[in-house]
Protein backbone atom coordinates (compact mmCIF):
# COMPACT_ATOMS: atom_id res chain seq x y z
CA UNK A 1 0.00 0.00 0.00
CA UNK A 2 0.82 3.22 -0.76
CA UNK A 3 1.35 6.38 1.11
CA UNK A 4 -1.13 8.10 -0.84
CA UNK A 5 -3.47 5.38 -0.56
CA UNK A 6 -3.50 5.26 3.22
CA UNK A 7 -3.73 9.20 3.75
CA UNK A 8 -6.78 8.87 1.27
CA UNK A 9 -8.61 6.04 3.61
CA UNK A 10 -7.49 8.13 6.77
CA UNK A 11 -9.14 10.82 5.39
CA UNK A 12 -12.08 9.30 3.97
CA UNK A 13 -12.57 8.06 7.66
CA UNK A 14 -12.35 11.35 9.62
CA UNK A 15 -15.15 12.70 7.04
CA UNK A 16 -17.48 9.78 7.37
CA UNK A 17 -16.78 10.22 11.59
CA UNK A 18 -17.56 13.80 11.16
CA UNK A 19 -20.92 13.35 8.99
CA UNK A 20 -22.13 11.22 11.41
CA UNK A 21 -21.45 13.72 14.32
CA UNK A 22 -22.75 16.75 12.71
CA UNK A 23 -25.87 14.61 12.18
CA UNK A 24 -26.31 13.92 15.90
CA UNK A 25 -24.93 17.71 16.87
CA UNK A 26 -28.39 18.97 14.48
CA UNK A 27 -30.90 16.87 16.20
CA UNK A 28 -29.44 18.44 19.96
CA UNK A 29 -29.72 21.86 18.61
CA UNK A 30 -32.97 21.08 17.52
CA UNK A 31 -34.01 19.41 20.62
CA UNK A 32 -32.11 21.90 23.01
CA UNK A 33 -32.37 25.40 20.67
CA UNK A 34 -36.17 25.11 19.01
CA UNK A 35 -39.06 27.57 20.29
CA UNK A 36 -41.16 25.81 22.85
CA UNK A 37 -44.56 26.76 21.07
CA UNK A 38 -42.98 25.72 17.59
CA UNK A 39 -42.41 22.10 19.60
CA UNK A 40 -45.78 21.31 20.82
CA UNK A 41 -47.05 22.41 17.71
CA UNK A 42 -44.96 19.45 16.76
CA UNK A 43 -45.92 17.32 19.23
CA UNK A 44 -49.60 17.99 18.69
CA UNK A 45 -48.68 16.79 14.70
CA UNK A 46 -47.25 13.05 16.32
CA UNK A 47 -50.48 12.84 18.70
CA UNK A 48 -50.30 14.75 21.71
CA UNK A 49 -51.56 15.80 24.60
CA UNK A 50 -51.28 19.15 26.13
CA UNK A 51 -53.20 19.96 29.71
CA UNK A 52 -52.97 23.14 32.12
CA UNK A 53 -50.89 23.83 34.66
CA UNK A 54 -52.72 26.09 36.87
CA UNK A 55 -51.13 28.72 38.79
CA UNK A 56 -51.94 29.00 42.22
CA UNK A 57 -53.73 31.89 43.21
CA UNK A 58 -52.38 34.12 46.08
CA UNK A 59 -54.11 35.22 49.41
CA UNK A 60 -56.12 38.40 50.06
CA UNK A 61 -54.87 39.60 53.81
CA UNK A 62 -56.24 42.17 56.39
CA UNK A 63 -53.85 44.71 57.73
CA UNK A 64 -52.09 42.20 60.21
CA UNK A 65 -51.70 39.26 57.49
CA UNK A 66 -54.85 37.08 58.48
CA UNK A 67 -56.08 35.82 55.36
CA UNK A 68 -59.35 36.98 54.21
CA UNK A 69 -59.34 35.01 50.82
CA UNK A 70 -56.88 31.88 50.31
CA UNK A 71 -56.31 28.70 47.83
CA UNK A 72 -56.38 25.11 49.58
CA UNK A 73 -55.84 21.88 48.02
CA UNK A 74 -59.40 20.22 47.18
CA UNK A 75 -60.96 18.10 44.41
CA UNK A 76 -62.45 17.63 41.02
CA UNK A 77 -64.69 14.98 39.23
CA UNK A 78 -63.75 14.01 36.19
CA UNK A 79 -64.87 11.22 33.45
CA UNK A 80 -63.54 9.08 30.87
CA UNK A 81 -66.10 9.88 28.31
CA UNK A 82 -65.08 6.34 26.63
CA UNK A 83 -66.55 4.37 30.28
CA UNK A 84 -69.22 6.73 30.86
CA UNK A 85 -70.94 8.27 27.89
CA UNK A 86 -74.19 5.18 28.19
CA UNK A 87 -74.85 6.24 31.68
CA UNK A 88 -74.36 9.91 30.71
CA UNK A 89 -78.05 11.11 32.03
CA UNK A 90 -77.41 9.27 35.14
CA UNK A 91 -74.49 10.79 36.01
CA UNK A 92 -75.09 13.99 35.16
CA UNK A 93 -78.52 14.20 37.30
CA UNK A 94 -76.80 12.68 40.46
CA UNK A 95 -73.52 15.37 39.83
CA UNK A 96 -76.52 18.37 39.63
CA UNK A 97 -78.33 17.06 42.49
CA UNK A 98 -75.04 16.57 44.73
CA UNK A 99 -72.92 19.31 43.40
CA UNK A 100 -74.99 21.65 41.79
CA UNK A 101 -73.50 20.51 38.42
CA UNK A 102 -75.36 21.92 35.53
CA UNK A 103 -77.22 19.02 33.89
CA UNK A 104 -77.08 19.97 30.55
CA UNK A 105 -73.08 20.02 30.39
CA UNK A 106 -72.55 17.63 31.63
CA UNK A 107 -74.41 15.63 29.35
CA UNK A 108 -72.52 16.75 26.89
CA UNK A 109 -68.92 16.31 28.23
CA UNK A 110 -70.01 12.69 28.94
CA UNK A 111 -71.09 12.50 25.35
CA UNK A 112 -67.60 13.73 24.07
CA UNK A 113 -66.05 10.12 22.77
CA UNK A 114 -63.38 11.62 20.84
CA UNK A 115 -61.22 12.38 24.50
CA UNK A 116 -60.46 10.28 27.33
CA UNK A 117 -60.61 12.85 29.93
CA UNK A 118 -63.42 15.74 30.72
CA UNK A 119 -63.79 18.04 34.09
CA UNK A 120 -67.12 17.63 34.99
CA UNK A 121 -67.21 19.70 38.37
CA UNK A 122 -63.99 21.45 39.75
CA UNK A 123 -63.40 23.26 43.17
CA UNK A 124 -64.89 20.68 45.21
CA UNK A 125 -64.42 19.71 48.77
CA UNK A 126 -61.76 16.53 48.89
CA UNK A 127 -64.72 14.95 50.80
CA UNK A 128 -67.37 15.68 49.34
CA UNK A 129 -65.71 14.63 46.14
CA UNK A 130 -64.81 10.90 47.37
CA UNK A 131 -68.05 10.49 48.23
CA UNK A 132 -70.21 11.24 45.65
CA UNK A 133 -67.42 9.42 43.24
CA UNK A 134 -68.16 6.39 45.54
CA UNK A 135 -71.51 6.53 45.12
CA UNK A 136 -71.20 6.39 41.24
CA UNK A 137 -69.52 3.53 41.35
CA UNK A 138 -71.44 1.59 43.93
CA UNK A 139 -74.11 2.32 41.92
CA UNK A 140 -72.22 0.79 38.88
CA UNK A 141 -71.56 4.10 36.75
CA UNK A 142 -67.92 3.62 35.82
CA UNK A 143 -65.57 6.03 34.08
CA UNK A 144 -66.00 8.64 36.30
CA UNK A 145 -62.59 9.44 39.54
CA UNK A 146 -61.03 12.12 41.25
CA UNK A 147 -58.49 14.73 40.34
CA UNK A 148 -56.84 16.46 42.26
CA UNK A 149 -57.41 20.74 42.06
CA UNK A 150 -57.27 23.86 44.23
CA UNK A 151 -60.76 25.50 46.35
CA UNK A 152 -60.70 28.84 46.85
CA UNK A 153 -61.97 29.29 50.27
CA UNK A 154 -62.85 33.16 52.58
CA UNK A 155 -62.00 31.90 56.20
CA UNK A 156 -63.78 34.71 57.76
CA UNK A 157 -67.16 34.07 55.98
CA UNK A 158 -69.15 37.33 55.42
CA UNK A 159 -66.64 39.41 57.07
CA UNK A 160 -65.24 42.31 54.30
CA UNK A 161 -67.14 40.04 51.99
CA UNK A 162 -68.04 43.04 49.77
CA UNK A 163 -64.17 44.58 49.54
CA UNK A 164 -63.01 40.50 49.03
CA UNK A 165 -65.63 40.06 46.61
CA UNK A 166 -66.20 35.92 45.08
CA UNK A 167 -64.75 33.99 42.05
CA UNK A 168 -66.93 33.08 38.99
CA UNK A 169 -67.46 29.59 38.63
CA UNK A 170 -64.94 29.80 35.98
CA UNK A 171 -62.26 30.77 38.50
CA UNK A 172 -62.29 34.55 37.62
CA UNK A 173 -62.49 37.86 40.38
CA UNK A 174 -66.73 38.32 40.01
CA UNK A 175 -66.22 41.36 42.36
CA UNK A 176 -64.45 42.88 44.83
CA UNK A 177 -60.69 42.89 45.16
CA UNK A 178 -60.88 39.22 43.69
CA UNK A 179 -62.08 41.45 40.49
CA UNK A 180 -60.19 44.20 40.48
CA UNK A 181 -56.50 42.71 41.32
CA UNK A 182 -57.59 39.50 39.15
CA UNK A 183 -54.26 39.49 37.27
CA UNK A 184 -52.26 40.34 39.93
CA UNK A 185 -54.06 37.35 42.30
CA UNK A 186 -54.18 34.87 39.24
CA UNK A 187 -50.44 34.73 37.89
CA UNK A 188 -50.06 32.72 34.75
CA UNK A 189 -50.90 29.38 34.10
CA UNK A 190 -48.25 26.80 32.65
CA UNK A 191 -48.62 23.92 30.05
CA UNK A 192 -47.42 20.15 29.82
CA UNK A 193 -47.49 19.08 26.03
CA UNK A 194 -46.25 14.99 25.86
CA UNK A 195 -46.76 12.41 23.31
CA UNK A 196 -49.75 9.58 23.67
CA UNK A 197 -50.49 6.65 22.35
CA UNK A 198 -53.49 5.72 20.34
CA UNK A 199 -55.57 5.55 23.23
CA UNK A 200 -54.59 8.89 25.19
CA UNK A 201 -51.83 7.20 27.46
CA UNK A 202 -48.61 9.06 27.71
CA UNK A 203 -45.76 6.81 25.96
CA UNK A 204 -42.91 6.29 28.38
CA UNK A 205 -39.86 8.36 27.48
CA UNK A 206 -41.81 10.41 24.72
CA UNK A 207 -40.78 13.93 23.80
CA UNK A 208 -42.50 16.26 26.21
CA UNK A 209 -42.32 20.07 27.18
CA UNK A 210 -43.45 21.59 30.40
CA UNK A 211 -44.11 25.65 30.59
CA UNK A 212 -44.12 26.16 34.49
CA UNK A 213 -46.97 28.43 36.18
CA UNK A 214 -46.32 31.28 37.76
CA UNK A 215 -47.98 31.92 41.40
CA UNK A 216 -50.14 35.05 41.35
CA UNK A 217 -48.92 37.77 43.73
CA UNK A 218 -51.37 38.62 47.07
CA UNK A 219 -52.87 41.47 48.34
CA UNK A 220 -52.59 42.87 51.62
CA UNK A 221 -55.34 45.09 52.35
CA UNK A 222 -55.89 48.02 55.57
CA UNK A 223 -58.96 46.73 56.88
CA UNK A 224 -58.31 45.32 60.34
CA UNK A 225 -60.67 41.91 61.04
CA UNK A 226 -61.84 42.95 64.54
CA UNK A 227 -62.93 45.96 63.63
CA UNK A 228 -64.44 44.60 59.87
CA UNK A 229 -65.94 42.19 62.17
CA UNK A 230 -67.77 45.13 64.71
CA UNK A 231 -69.22 46.92 61.62
CA UNK A 232 -70.67 44.93 60.42
CA UNK A 233 -72.32 43.42 62.99
CA UNK A 234 -73.61 46.93 64.90
CA UNK A 235 -74.40 48.16 62.09
CA UNK A 236 -76.98 45.30 60.80
CA UNK A 237 -78.03 45.83 64.32
CA UNK A 238 -78.91 49.75 63.60
CA UNK A 239 -80.88 49.12 60.18
CA UNK A 240 -82.68 45.86 61.76
CA UNK A 241 -84.01 47.84 64.77
CA UNK A 242 -84.61 51.06 62.51
CA UNK A 243 -86.37 49.31 59.81
CA UNK A 244 -84.10 50.41 57.57
CA UNK A 245 -83.04 48.85 53.62
CA UNK A 246 -79.38 49.18 53.63
CA UNK A 247 -76.99 51.05 55.46
CA UNK A 248 -72.64 51.63 55.54
CA UNK A 249 -70.00 51.98 58.11
CA UNK A 250 -66.48 53.29 57.45
CA UNK A 251 -63.21 53.66 59.68
CA UNK A 252 -60.45 55.57 58.51
CA UNK A 253 -56.98 57.20 59.75
CA UNK A 254 -57.04 60.19 59.54
CA UNK A 255 -52.88 60.82 59.17
CA UNK A 256 -52.60 58.07 56.41
CA UNK A 257 -55.90 57.75 54.70
CA UNK A 258 -56.55 53.83 55.28
CA UNK A 259 -59.92 52.12 55.94
CA UNK A 260 -59.77 49.97 58.80
CA UNK A 261 -63.50 49.02 58.43
CA UNK A 262 -65.66 49.38 55.49
CA UNK A 263 -69.19 47.54 56.18
CA UNK A 264 -72.03 47.13 53.91
CA UNK A 265 -75.43 45.35 55.01
CA UNK A 266 -76.84 43.41 54.15
CA UNK A 267 -73.98 41.43 52.63
CA UNK A 268 -73.75 37.76 51.75
CA UNK A 269 -70.80 35.19 52.24
CA UNK A 270 -68.60 34.20 49.21
CA UNK A 271 -68.65 30.96 50.31
CA UNK A 272 -72.22 29.97 49.65
CA UNK A 273 -72.65 33.29 47.45
CA UNK A 274 -75.77 31.64 45.32
CA UNK A 275 -78.00 31.68 48.64
CA UNK A 276 -77.66 35.19 48.37
CA UNK A 277 -79.04 38.18 46.29
CA UNK A 278 -76.73 39.71 43.62
CA UNK A 279 -77.59 42.88 44.72
CA UNK A 280 -75.74 42.53 47.52
CA UNK A 281 -72.10 41.14 46.16
CA UNK A 282 -71.05 44.96 45.50
CA UNK A 283 -69.28 47.63 47.57
CA UNK A 284 -72.27 50.30 48.43
CA UNK A 285 -69.39 51.96 50.03
CA UNK A 286 -68.28 53.23 46.66
CA UNK A 287 -71.30 51.99 43.88
CA UNK A 288 -73.67 53.62 45.65
CA UNK A 289 -74.48 57.70 45.81
CA UNK A 290 -77.11 59.71 47.63
CA UNK A 291 -77.65 63.16 49.07
CA UNK A 292 -75.34 63.75 52.07
CA UNK A 293 -77.81 65.96 54.11
CA UNK A 294 -76.35 68.19 57.14
CA UNK A 295 -72.91 66.26 57.13
CA UNK A 296 -71.58 68.75 54.29
CA UNK A 297 -72.23 71.40 56.49
CA UNK A 298 -68.91 70.58 58.15
CA UNK A 299 -67.52 71.02 54.46
CA UNK A 300 -69.24 74.03 53.84
CA UNK A 301 -68.81 76.16 57.46
CA UNK A 302 -64.58 74.72 56.83
CA UNK A 303 -64.62 76.36 53.18
CA UNK A 304 -66.41 79.98 55.29
CA UNK A 305 -63.96 80.24 57.47
CA UNK A 306 -60.89 79.37 55.30
CA UNK A 307 -61.88 81.98 53.26
CA UNK A 308 -62.74 84.82 55.90
CA UNK A 309 -66.67 84.90 55.77
CA UNK A 310 -67.36 84.17 59.19
CA UNK A 311 -65.52 83.04 62.29
CA UNK A 312 -67.37 80.43 64.91
CA UNK A 313 -69.01 83.47 67.16
CA UNK A 314 -70.39 85.23 63.83
CA UNK A 315 -73.80 86.39 64.79
CA UNK A 316 -76.62 84.79 62.59
CA UNK A 317 -80.31 85.38 62.52
CA UNK A 318 -82.51 82.45 61.88
CA UNK A 319 -86.30 82.98 60.72
CA UNK A 320 -88.71 79.98 61.00
CA UNK A 321 -88.95 79.96 56.98
CA UNK A 322 -86.56 81.49 54.55
CA UNK A 323 -88.13 81.83 51.14
CA UNK A 324 -86.30 81.27 48.16
CA UNK A 325 -87.56 82.36 44.49
CA UNK A 326 -90.12 80.27 44.30
CA UNK A 327 -89.35 77.65 46.71
CA UNK A 328 -89.33 77.78 50.71
CA UNK A 329 -86.31 76.26 52.97
CA UNK A 330 -87.04 74.63 56.32
CA UNK A 331 -85.39 73.49 58.81
CA UNK A 332 -85.99 69.61 60.30
CA UNK A 333 -87.67 71.04 63.53
CA UNK A 334 -90.34 73.96 64.19
CA UNK A 335 -88.96 76.93 66.05
CA UNK A 336 -89.86 80.66 65.56
CA UNK A 337 -86.82 83.45 65.00
CA UNK A 338 -83.62 82.25 66.62
CA UNK A 339 -80.71 83.77 66.88
CA UNK A 340 -77.60 81.40 66.70
CA UNK A 341 -74.02 82.02 66.05
CA UNK A 342 -72.46 79.46 63.33
CA UNK A 343 -71.40 77.22 66.35
CA UNK A 344 -74.95 77.22 66.86
CA UNK A 345 -76.01 76.85 63.02
CA UNK A 346 -73.49 73.66 63.08
CA UNK A 347 -74.94 72.30 66.74
CA UNK A 348 -78.37 72.55 66.11
CA UNK A 349 -78.40 71.44 62.11
CA UNK A 350 -79.70 74.43 60.78
CA UNK A 351 -80.68 74.51 57.10
CA UNK A 352 -81.93 78.23 57.09
CA UNK A 353 -78.72 79.44 59.25
CA UNK A 354 -76.63 77.55 56.84
CA UNK A 355 -78.03 79.43 53.99
CA UNK A 356 -77.50 82.66 55.64
CA UNK A 357 -73.81 82.13 56.34
CA UNK A 358 -73.11 80.54 52.62
CA UNK A 359 -74.82 83.57 50.30
CA UNK A 360 -71.97 85.28 51.69
CA UNK A 361 -69.42 83.43 49.39
CA UNK A 362 -69.81 82.79 45.54
CA UNK A 363 -71.13 79.86 43.67
CA UNK A 364 -67.79 79.41 42.28
CA UNK A 365 -65.66 79.17 45.35
CA UNK A 366 -68.02 77.15 47.15
CA UNK A 367 -67.95 74.79 44.10
CA UNK A 368 -63.65 75.13 44.01
CA UNK A 369 -63.95 74.06 47.68
CA UNK A 370 -66.08 70.97 47.62
CA UNK A 371 -63.82 69.92 44.19
CA UNK A 372 -61.38 69.86 46.98
CA UNK A 373 -62.40 67.92 49.25
CA UNK A 374 -62.66 65.08 47.04
CA UNK A 375 -66.60 65.68 45.65
CA UNK A 376 -67.07 65.19 42.17
CA UNK A 377 -64.34 62.96 40.99
CA UNK A 378 -63.45 58.87 41.98
CA UNK A 379 -61.31 58.45 45.08
CA UNK A 380 -59.43 55.10 43.11
CA UNK A 381 -59.79 53.83 46.34
CA UNK A 382 -59.01 49.93 44.94
CA UNK A 383 -62.26 48.64 44.19
CA UNK A 384 -64.32 48.03 40.42
CA UNK A 385 -67.24 49.88 40.05
CA UNK A 386 -66.91 53.17 41.73
CA UNK A 387 -68.82 56.10 40.87
CA UNK A 388 -68.03 59.77 41.32
CA UNK A 389 -70.98 61.28 42.39
CA UNK A 390 -72.80 64.22 41.12
CA UNK A 391 -71.32 67.88 41.80
CA UNK A 392 -72.73 69.71 39.16
CA UNK A 393 -70.50 72.79 37.85
CA UNK A 394 -71.49 76.55 38.66
CA UNK A 395 -72.44 77.22 35.48
CA UNK A 396 -75.51 75.04 35.93
CA UNK A 397 -75.97 76.08 39.73
CA UNK A 398 -79.38 78.30 40.00
CA UNK A 399 -79.56 80.75 43.59
CA UNK A 400 -81.42 77.49 45.29
CA UNK A 401 -78.55 75.09 43.98
CA UNK A 402 -76.14 77.26 46.09
CA UNK A 403 -78.57 77.09 48.83
CA UNK A 404 -79.26 73.67 48.93
CA UNK A 405 -75.52 72.76 48.23
CA UNK A 406 -74.51 74.49 51.04
CA UNK A 407 -76.71 72.49 53.41
CA UNK A 408 -76.16 69.19 51.34
CA UNK A 409 -78.85 68.74 49.08
CA UNK A 410 -78.95 68.84 45.29
CA UNK A 411 -74.71 67.46 45.11
CA UNK A 412 -74.35 63.58 45.25
CA UNK A 413 -71.56 61.15 47.05
CA UNK A 414 -70.66 57.71 47.81
CA UNK A 415 -69.61 57.36 51.83
CA UNK A 416 -66.07 56.70 50.83
CA UNK A 417 -65.76 60.45 48.91
CA UNK A 418 -67.80 61.37 52.12
CA UNK A 419 -65.16 60.36 54.94
CA UNK A 420 -62.34 61.15 53.22
CA UNK A 421 -63.39 64.73 52.72
CA UNK A 422 -63.88 65.07 57.09
CA UNK A 423 -61.06 63.28 57.57
CA UNK A 424 -59.21 66.32 55.84
CA UNK A 425 -60.77 68.92 58.28
CA UNK A 426 -59.78 66.27 61.22
CA UNK A 427 -56.08 65.73 59.35
CA UNK A 428 -55.09 69.67 59.85
CA UNK A 429 -56.90 70.59 56.60
CA UNK A 430 -54.85 68.40 54.23
CA UNK A 431 -56.83 65.82 52.36
CA UNK A 432 -55.62 62.35 52.00
CA UNK A 433 -56.62 60.02 49.48
CA UNK A 434 -58.16 56.77 51.22
CA UNK A 435 -56.67 53.60 50.33
CA UNK A 436 -58.09 49.88 50.81
CA UNK A 437 -54.63 48.59 49.77
CA UNK A 438 -51.38 47.91 51.80
CA UNK A 439 -49.45 46.35 49.70
CA UNK A 440 -48.25 43.57 47.49
CA UNK A 441 -47.19 39.99 49.15
CA UNK A 442 -44.80 37.54 47.32
CA UNK A 443 -44.75 33.91 47.14
CA UNK A 444 -41.99 34.07 50.55
CA UNK A 445 -44.58 36.32 52.57
CA UNK A 446 -42.66 39.69 51.78
CA UNK A 447 -44.62 42.52 51.53
CA UNK A 448 -43.92 45.23 48.79
CA UNK A 449 -46.07 48.74 50.07
CA UNK A 450 -48.16 50.72 47.81
CA UNK A 451 -47.20 54.24 46.89
CA UNK A 452 -47.92 56.97 49.35
CA UNK A 453 -50.88 58.13 48.69
CA UNK A 454 -51.54 61.76 47.20
CA UNK A 455 -52.42 64.62 49.71
CA UNK A 456 -53.10 68.79 49.51
CA UNK A 457 -54.51 71.26 51.86
CA UNK A 458 -58.13 72.12 51.25
CA UNK A 459 -58.60 74.41 54.45
CA UNK A 460 -55.67 75.97 56.20
CA UNK A 461 -54.73 74.70 60.19
CA UNK A 462 -56.59 77.10 62.21
CA UNK A 463 -60.05 76.87 60.32
CA UNK A 464 -60.08 73.19 60.34
CA UNK A 465 -59.19 73.46 64.17
CA UNK A 466 -62.09 76.14 64.97
CA UNK A 467 -64.66 73.80 62.52
CA UNK A 468 -63.37 70.66 64.76
CA UNK A 469 -64.25 73.08 68.01
CA UNK A 470 -67.43 73.77 66.59
CA UNK A 471 -68.49 69.93 66.19
CA UNK A 472 -67.85 69.12 69.35
CA UNK A 473 -70.38 71.31 70.64
CA UNK A 474 -73.07 68.44 68.14
CA UNK A 475 -71.78 66.17 70.66
CA UNK A 476 -72.49 68.12 73.44
CA UNK A 477 -75.71 68.40 76.08
CA UNK A 478 -77.18 71.13 73.31
CA UNK A 479 -76.56 69.62 70.34
CA UNK A 480 -78.03 66.90 68.36
CA UNK A 481 -76.03 63.66 69.05
CA UNK A 482 -75.19 63.64 72.87
CA UNK A 483 -75.12 59.84 72.31
CA UNK A 484 -72.03 59.77 70.26
CA UNK A 485 -70.24 61.31 72.88
CA UNK A 486 -67.72 58.98 74.24
CA UNK A 487 -66.68 58.96 78.36
CA UNK A 488 -63.09 60.56 79.02
CA UNK A 489 -62.43 61.79 75.05
CA UNK A 490 -63.42 64.69 73.21
CA UNK A 491 -65.64 63.96 70.33
CA UNK A 492 -66.83 65.92 67.10
CA UNK A 493 -69.32 64.97 65.51
CA UNK A 494 -71.51 66.01 62.58
CA UNK A 495 -75.59 64.76 62.11
CA UNK A 496 -77.49 64.27 58.53
CA UNK A 497 -80.71 63.87 57.25
CA UNK A 498 -81.14 63.99 53.48
CA UNK A 499 -84.56 63.29 51.47
CA UNK A 500 -83.56 60.26 48.72
CA UNK A 501 -84.26 60.77 45.46
CA UNK A 502 -86.45 58.34 42.88
CA UNK A 503 -84.04 58.05 40.08
CA UNK A 504 -87.38 56.93 38.03
CA UNK A 505 -88.26 60.83 38.40
CA UNK A 506 -85.13 62.58 39.16
CA UNK A 507 -87.70 63.59 42.24
CA UNK A 508 -87.82 62.96 46.63
CA UNK A 509 -89.56 59.83 47.30
CA UNK A 510 -90.32 61.09 50.68
CA UNK A 511 -87.90 58.68 52.25
CA UNK A 512 -84.50 59.39 54.25
CA UNK A 513 -80.59 59.07 54.68
CA UNK A 514 -79.40 59.66 57.90
CA UNK A 515 -76.24 59.46 58.47
CA UNK A 516 -73.49 60.69 61.08
CA UNK A 517 -69.81 61.62 60.82
CA UNK A 518 -67.36 62.47 63.84
CA UNK A 519 -63.54 62.50 64.94
CA UNK A 520 -61.87 61.60 68.16
CA UNK A 521 -59.80 62.72 70.04
CA UNK A 522 -61.25 65.99 68.32
CA UNK A 523 -58.11 67.99 69.65
CA UNK A 524 -55.67 65.52 68.31
CA UNK A 525 -57.85 63.47 65.92
CA UNK A 526 -56.51 59.80 64.75
CA UNK A 527 -59.70 58.26 63.40
CA UNK A 528 -62.97 59.27 61.52
CA UNK A 529 -66.07 57.26 61.52
CA UNK A 530 -68.91 57.50 59.11
CA UNK A 531 -72.12 55.77 59.39
CA UNK A 532 -75.07 56.25 57.06
CA UNK A 533 -78.58 53.91 57.27
CA UNK A 534 -80.37 53.95 54.27
CA UNK A 535 -84.86 54.24 54.54
CA UNK A 536 -85.06 53.57 58.14
CA UNK A 537 -88.63 53.58 59.03
CA UNK A 538 -88.67 54.66 62.82
CA UNK A 539 -88.44 58.24 62.24
CA UNK A 540 -85.07 58.49 63.79
CA UNK A 541 -82.33 60.95 62.80
CA UNK A 542 -78.41 60.78 62.40
CA UNK A 543 -77.87 60.98 65.73
CA UNK A 544 -80.31 58.80 67.67
CA UNK A 545 -79.81 56.05 64.34
CA UNK A 546 -76.29 56.74 63.29
CA UNK A 547 -74.47 58.40 66.85
CA UNK A 548 -74.89 55.27 69.15
CA UNK A 549 -73.02 53.12 65.80
CA UNK A 550 -70.70 55.81 65.84
CA UNK A 551 -69.94 55.45 69.45
CA UNK A 552 -69.20 52.14 69.92
CA UNK A 553 -66.85 51.79 66.55
CA UNK A 554 -64.90 54.69 67.82
CA UNK A 555 -64.78 53.57 71.16
CA UNK A 556 -63.60 50.12 69.87
CA UNK A 557 -61.30 51.92 67.56
CA UNK A 558 -59.67 53.79 70.14
CA UNK A 559 -58.94 50.96 72.34
CA UNK A 560 -57.86 48.58 69.93
CA UNK A 561 -54.47 51.13 69.05
CA UNK A 562 -54.40 52.54 72.34
CA UNK A 563 -55.37 56.29 71.77
CA UNK A 564 -55.83 57.82 75.62
CA UNK A 565 -57.68 60.62 76.08
CA UNK A 566 -55.60 63.89 75.06
CA UNK A 567 -56.95 66.19 77.09
CA UNK A 568 -59.87 68.18 78.80
CA UNK A 569 -62.24 69.99 77.07
CA UNK A 570 -62.18 73.68 76.25
CA UNK A 571 -64.86 76.47 77.24
CA UNK A 572 -68.00 75.86 75.51
CA UNK A 573 -68.22 78.20 72.13
CA UNK A 574 -71.43 79.87 72.34
CA UNK A 575 -74.11 78.66 70.71
CA UNK A 576 -76.62 81.78 70.58
CA UNK A 577 -76.74 85.50 71.33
Amino acid sequence: MTLATGTFRLWSSFCVVAFVLSLFAARLIQLQGIDENDYAALSAQKGAKTVTLEAPRAGIYDRNMVALAETVDASKIVADPTDAHDDAREIATILHRRLGADYIDTVTLLRKTSTRYVELVRHVEPEKAAAVVAYLHRSDYPGVYVDDDTLRTYPADDVAANIVGFLTDDGYGGSGVESKFEQILAGRDGSATFEVSADGQQLPLADSTVKQPKEGTGVQLTIDQDLQFLAQRRLSQAVRDSGGTSGIAAVMDVKTGQLLALADTPTFNPNQRKLSAPQDYGSRAVQDVYEPGSVEKVLTFAALIDAGYVTPRTKITVPAVLPRADSTIHDYFYHGTLRLTTTGVVAKSSNIGTVRAAERMPSRELYGYLRDFGFGAQTDVGLGGETKGLLPPPRNWLPITHDTISFGQGLSVNAVQMTAAVAAVANDGVYVQPSLVEGYVDDDGQVTPVAAPERHRVVSSRAAEQVARMMEEVTGPEGTAPDAAITGYRVAGKTGTAQRVDESCGCYDGSFTVSFAGFAPADDPRFVVYVVVQEPKDGGGGGTTGGPVFHDLMAATLQKFGVPPTGKRQPALPVSW
